[in-house]
């Protein structure tokens, strides 16, 4: 269990500036997508607008996040053996100016500290890095993009990327870490990423998360700001799921996990999807409604196969939209789905940036009157979190999930004729 200390700030703001690839860059005013938190009437909140844009508030004081911790703890006395505390937010960690202060407060509480996705821009020394380790820093999830200062101070901004990768090797050797690295094709591929995963080897670095650049729409930028790098195409899924299948094999002493796709020793995303864990599927309730599922270009085929091994699929179909990740599916996405295929009942992703007005407006535009209703938030689990999970771990939470969605299914779906 991990408990997040907010700690605020901005995109390019708080993080000394936008990385090349960042996929807060060129971000314009963006009108409020709608969510499942709006007001039933009114399309727009705080979520689906600023919060979307990581922009809800800069930096905040050390004493509100600590107060917030505090709270947080007193309404969960009972404390799990592996708790830790997650020190993150939307700047960059490693540029909040009391990063110290806060670290050592949480120390005294004798919890470990998770510091959460950070660049390493805001290090000016090493010495930064090991007082936070002092302070009990045991855990650490690092952009490193390459172990090769030229690249980051290219890419990334860093005006000091050699004490960057300095203070990587030192949390290596300290803590837990887990090197992160937004592949760029033809930049941070190829035999740069093998060098860089060879170094995080020799440190003793924990993982390495390799994330595929989104640079266009249907990658997943929903902000009006694609492309983010022009003359990039997005790598293909199928070509960016080889890459992180070959990393994992060439270095073994690193636990490999891809975004949005795959975790090679866990079977994430859907592992109970992939042939010979069939054993599992008899832990899914029986379909008794039907609908149709929409999903995502990854997700859906993988739902549809779920469906199809349980023999549910005369009751469920899937429609798979163009967009990569299905949670940020938004009204637009809707709008090209052959209203022919869609059943009487349309579930769409619990996540998704979609307002039920428009969600109920666009499956009716034939026309027929359809229920709309939400799935689940998520229906398995991503490499960026699934790296400290096993493969019993992830095949749960699907399960636990899946028991969900076609709960919804045969709560909101027409009785099927026996």
């Amino acid at each position: 269990m991990q408990i997040l200390a907010d700690v605020g700030g901005i995109p390019g703001k708080d993080c000394r500036g936008f990385c090349k690839y960042c996929y807060f860059k060129k971000v314009k005013e963006v009108k409020p997508l709608g969510c499942q938190y709006c007001p039933p009437k009114t399309i727009g909140c705080e979520k689906c607008s600023i919060g979307i844009q990581d922009a809800i508030s800069e930096f905040k004081p050390v004493f509100l996040v600590t107060n917030d911790i505090q709270s947080t703890l007193m309404f969960n006395p009972v404390r799990d053996n592996n708790l830790k505390i997650n020190i993150s937010g939307g700047g960059d960690v490693s540029c909040y100016p009391q990063i110290q202060e806060l670290a050592a407060t949480i120390n005294q509480l004798q919890i470990p500290i998770h510091l959460g996705y950070t660049s390493g821009k805001g290090i000016d020394n090493i010495k930064w890095a090991e007082d936070l380790i002092r302070n009990g820093v045991d855990e650490v999830t690092f952009t490193l993009f390459a172990a090769d200062s030229k690249l980051r101070r290219e890419w990334m901004g860093d005006t000091n990327p050699e004490i960057s990768i300095e203070a990587v090797k030192l949390f290596s050797e300290n803590t837990e870490l887990h090197a992160a690295m937004v592949i760029i094709p033809g930049v941070n591929d190829g035999e740069v990423l093998r060098d860089s995963c060879e170094k995080l080897e020799e440190w003793g670095a924990h993982a390495g998360i390799l994330m595929r650049f989104a640079n266009s729409t249907e990658g997943g930028l929903v902000l009006n700001n694609g492309p983010i790098v022009k003359g990039i195409d997005s790598q293909s899924v199928e070509s960016f799921e080889e890459l992180v299948k070959d990393i994992n094999t060439e270095f073994p002493k690193l636990r490999i996990t891809g975004t949005p796709v795959c975790d090679p020793e866990t079977g994430a995303p859907f592992a109970i999807a992939k042939d010979g864990n069939e054993i599992y599927l008899q832990f899914i309730p029986k379909v008794t409604g039907y609908a149709t599922i929409i999903s995502s270009k990854i997700a859906g085929p993988r739902i549809a196969k779920i469906f199809e091994k349980i023999g549910a699929e005369d009751h469920v179909n899937v429609i798979s939209t163009k967009k990569d990740i299905a949670c940020l599916i938004t009204k637009d996405d809707l709008e090209d789905i052959d209203l022919s295929q869609v059943k009487d009942t349309v579930l769409i992703p619990g996540r998704s940036y979609i307002h039920q007005l428009d969600a109920e407006r666009i499956f009716s535009n034939d026309g027929k009157e359809r229920l709309v209703a939400r799935g689940p938030d998520t229906l398995s689990v991503d490499g960026e979190l699934s790296g400290n999970l096993t493969e019993e771990n992830v095949i749960e939470r699907e399960l636990e999930q899946f028991n969900d969605l076609v709960g919804a299914i045969n709560f909101y779906g027409m009785e099927v004729p026996k």
